[in-house]
């Protein structure tokens, strides 16, 4: 309590600066999964991604972002533990530049890993560090190591599907430009309907606005539906009845349908991850935040401070904006050649599988889905149309994030206790 005290003001200097750190890194490296194939297939320019997720991220993390502190846990310590006071406002600051360090050197690499994991390494680096390997849920940390496996397959086997289809539907057919216009609103309404549960399901979470499953199912296919009828008339007014000749042009008019497709679903999952992933910056920040104002008790369900969320969108957009650009590259360009229709897969395979995560309860990664989805539309066309050697070098980032993050927390747990006591 006495160092609580004395050092309350410095704490919470060094939490908001640590905390927008992190959330720099997030926006460098996280963000830029929902964004990479937009620039990888060229319907955006990295400039005009930077914007688009900008935006929705900070909107995302701003008006719907996680509530309590209790979130950033991840069920991952074992509930019978107690920390002193002290010892988790060390543990809080030393998670948080420990996960920033590790984002910002996988970014500079342009290595995709998950803030998610980054953190959950960090948190349970410091409690092995304080209490012993007892304080860690040992069962929730299975949890999050099966999501590498569970992530990347799901995402794949959903983008492959929706590259086999547009294929068999589209592209190989003789008249593909007249099979798209065809084709394109039920496409239009999947994206509806998997843009509206995305946003009840991940991004609205958080707030007093709660549907039913059934209900947001419904509202789903209201919406879907609308989308597809207005997508029917627009697409039947906008492009000619006469087709293009020549099938390069035909192909070329096919994966115009699909471009700002592909733009709508980014723009869905960037505000479903700035809701959820900005608590991995500013839930440590928050925890820290409360113990000092409550001079020294912790509340688990204390609210997050908009004044917080607003620092937590800014980092994530400046991170984007000064780094993402590498990750945008590995994602969108390094993994597997894109077009419009196979980033549009990418995008709404990774979609469709945070939507059936979020309800079902399974333990996966918004990185890897994203990279997993990607690697899935490369399939469709084969293994050689993906680069393994980059893929084992993100593989190789993934597996070392929990005992990079955890090792570096333990270190500088120990360097800030020492530095204050």
């Amino acid at each position: 309590m006495e160092i609580i005290a004395s050092y309350g003001p410095i704490f919470i200097i060094l939490a908001i600066l640590f905390g927008f750190y992190m959330t720099w890194g997030i926006g460098a490296n996280d963000v830029a999964n929902a964004v990479g194939p937009c620039v990888g297939s060229n319907v955006l320019s990295v400039r005009n991604a930077i914007i688009l997720a900008a935006i929705f991220e900070f909107l995302g993390a701003t008006l719907a972002g996680n509530s309590v502190t209790a979130t950033i846990s991840k069920g991952l310590l074992n509930p019978n533990t107690n920390f002193e006071p002290d010892i988790l406002i060390f543990g809080m600051l030393a998670a948080l530049l420990s996960s920033a360090l590790w984002l910002m050197f996988a970014s500079s690499r342009g290595w995709p890993v998950s803030t998610t994991h980054s953190v959950v390494g960090a948190i349970v680096g410091f409690a092995i560090t304080t209490m012993g390997i007892d304080a860690v849920d040992w069962s929730s940390m299975v949890e999050v190591i099966t999501s590498w496996v569970i992530s990347p397959i799901i995402g794949a086997t959903l983008a492959f599907l929706l590259m086999i289809s547009i294929r068999v539907l589209i592209l190989n057919t003789d008249q593909p430009f007249l099979m798209a216009r065809r084709w394109g609103p039920a496409y239009v309404f999947l994206v509806g309907f998997m843009v509206v549960l995305i946003t009840l399901f991940k991004g609205l979470r958080h707030l007093d606005f709660q549907l039913t499953i059934i209900e947001s199912l419904v509202a789903a296919l209201v919406l879907g539906t609308i989308a597809a009828l207005i997508s029917s008339r627009l697409i039947n007014k906008s492009i000619p009845n006469m087709q293009p000749q020549g099938t390069t042009m035909q192909l070329s008019g096919v994966e115009q349908v699909f471009a700002p497709l592909m733009i709508l679903t980014a723009a869905a999952m960037a505000f479903a991850h700035g809701s959820n992933d900005v608590a991995n910056g500013v839930g440590p920040l928050t925890t820290i935040v409360a113990i000092i104002d409550g001079g020294g008790q912790f509340n688990p369900q204390a609210k997050i401070p908009l004044w917080i969320l607003v620092m937590g969108g800014t980092g994530i957009v400046v991170g984007l904006s000064t780094l993402g650009y590498r990750v945008m590259k590995t994602v969108g360009k390094s993994i597997t050649e894109l077009t419009p229709t196979r980033g549009f897969c990418a995008t709404m395979g990774a979609a469709s599988t945070i939507v059936l995560a979020s309800k079902t309860g399974l333990p996966v990664s918004t990185t890897h889905i994203a990279v997993g989805a990607v690697v899935g539309v490369g399939m469709a066309r084969g293994i050689s149309a993906i680069d393994m050697r980059v893929l084992q070098g993100i593989f190789i980032s993934w597996v070392v994030t929990v005992p990079v993050s955890g090792l570096l927390a333990s270190i500088l747990f120990y360097l800030l206790y020492a530095l204050f006591t």
